[in-house]
């Protein structure tokens, strides 16, 4: 089973099972779709002020954003990739754990 998982510094794919992440080159999908994965792994964390390790004003609505283009993303890669492999999404949950933190 893949997964679809935003990180910093890391490609937008992962084995489910061992939590290896896969070059999205090597997965075998529409560039247009690697293309949007990578922009949407670019924005991970854009709701933190990474200087101030601290929770932006409107961090968990812009959280709450990027995990529903996730959903559309992975919903595109199980059209894409139909019965070869299942696909599940793994929504970011950063934003509460900084508002938690900060407190």
């Amino acid at each position: 089973m893949l997964k679809v998982e935003g990180d910093v510094g890391a490609d937008p794919i992962w084995c489910n099972k061992c939590g290896c992440n896969f070059d999205i080159e090597d997965i075998p999908i529409s560039n247009e779709l690697k293309r949007e994965l990578i922009e949407w792994v670019n924005m991970y964390g854009e709701w933190i002020d990474w200087d101030k390790d601290k929770l932006l004003p409107n961090g968990i609505e812009l959280e709450e954003e990027h995990n529903k283009q996730g959903v559309n993303l992975t919903r595109k890669i199980k059209n894409e990739l139909e019965a070869k492999y299942s696909t599940k999404f793994s929504p970011s949950t950063m934003a509460r754990m900084y508002g938690n933190k900060n407190h």
